[in-house]
């Protein structure tokens, strides 16, 4: 059964807001708060400022990714060059595939960096307001490595996306 235009429509913008405020959400943390919050922030602020982030933008990523996901599979689904589950036939079949992938390691390195990272800093700036060295440097450049290599393989998923379009 062909999908109706409205609901194929209504998928694709699903699907490209959650895209935009996913990657843009990325980009801006990576590029701009984050590193002019560690520059300019007592180690008390910043603290502060990543449980109120993380607190925002975790709840919001996910539920992104959940749209991604659905709106993702129906796309496909609905697309002529799908020929099923890990057939590839052609060029929009592997860029497909390929796709998934990198955003499965999204997924992965943004759960690492909820529920691992994220909170481990949170508790070390705490403790460098109260006055105790934690040598918390090493985990800094672990977020910041990881932000980047999340938006990196955002990019490369939108470049993904744009192959399998031009297919």
């Amino acid at each position: 059964m062909t999908p109706s235009v409205w609901s194929l429509s209504l998928t694709y913008w699903l699907h490209m807001l959650a895209t935009v405020v996913w990657i843009g959400g990325l980009a801006t943390l990576t590029l701009l708060v984050l590193p002019a919050a560690r520059k300019t922030l007592d180690a008390g602020a910043y603290a502060s400022l990543l449980k109120a982030i993380q607190r925002r933008l975790d709840p919001l990523g996910w539920i992104c990714l959940l749209v991604l996901a659905g709106t993702g599979m129906f796309q496909m689904s609905a697309n002529p060059n799908y020929q099923g589950f890990l057939e590839i036939g052609n060029r929009w079949a592997a860029a497909i595939l390929i796709k998934h992938l990198v955003f499965f390691a999204m997924i992965l390195v943004s759960g690492y960096l909820t529920w691992g990272l994220l909170p481990r800093l949170q508790r070390l700036a705490l403790l460098q307001t109260r006055g105790q060295e934690t040598g918390a440097d090493s985990l800094y450049r672990q977020e910041a490595n990881l932000l980047r290599l999340n938006l990196i393989l955002g990019a490369i998923v939108l470049a993904l996306t744009a192959i399998a379009r031009a297919s």
